[in-house]
């Protein structure tokens, strides 16, 4: 009577087990670039965005009583660069270009005036009005317009990124970019286009009315 005696399989050495966790990780990436390549097998596995905000609330409603009369579209590039003390900036700094594209409007306030600020003669033919100076309003950015051209970081501001979320990695560019638009804004013509544009508005609604004559000026 013979006796099978049957061999235990045996163990796995670790070199083998090391090899095979290597071979699964380039596995995973190549699958990973086929889908980044191939755009049919990346749709397969794409992700969907559902919007589930919920209803906008109105908090409050406010009359206007100026007149919009001009509008300027300005864009800027933005050059950030943050450096820290006595570190390459291969290890720790940042350094972003952004492109700004916004838009200022420029107002004229007719809610401010009093009655002596208009006059009309006996025969309702001649009316002399006397407004305040244009105003800035404030700097819009534009999302759709405004984008990073590029983001250099060192490495500890790139682990920091990695292991916590930083929302405010652009407002700082951001907040440049809208002082620069308002401050061009202000070197621009845009209040004098306002005041020639709310003139030609008043004088052709006054002569509609009947008037002959009207006197528009501008005063502090």
């Amino acid at each position: 009577m013979t006796t099978s005696i049957k061999r235990l399989p045996k163990r796995m050495p670790a070199w083998a087990k090391a090899i095979t966790a290597v071979v699964l990780v380039l596995v995973v990436l190549f699958a990973g670039l086929r889908l980044a390549v191939l755009p049919g097998l990346r749709d397969l596995f794409g992700t969907q965005t559902h919007d589930r905000s919920g209803p906008a609330l109105l908090k409050s409603i406010q009359d206007m009583s100026r007149y919009d009369a001009a509008s300027g579209n300005f864009q800027v590039v933005v050059d950030l660069e943050k450096d820290a003390k006595y570190l390459p900036d291969a290890i720790r700094g940042t350094r972003t270009l952004y492109v700004g594209a916004g838009t200022v409007e420029a107002y004229v306030d007719l809610g401010s005036l009093a009655k002596n600020d208009v006059t009309v003669d006996s025969d309702r033919t001649t009316a002399t009005l006397r407004l305040p100076h244009a105003f800035l309003g404030k700097p819009a950015l534009d999302p759709n317009r405004s984008y990073a051209v590029s983001k250099q970081r060192g490495l500890l501001d790139r682990l920091g990124d990695f292991f916590s979320d930083n929302p405010d990695s652009e407002q700082a560019v951001q907040k440049l970019a809208v002082k620069h638009i308002g401050d061009a804004a202000k070197d621009s013509e845009l209040t004098k286009r306002a005041e020639e544009n709310t003139t030609g508005m008043l004088d052709g609604l006054l002569r509609s009315l009947g008037f002959k004559e009207v006197s528009v000026s501008y005063g502090a």
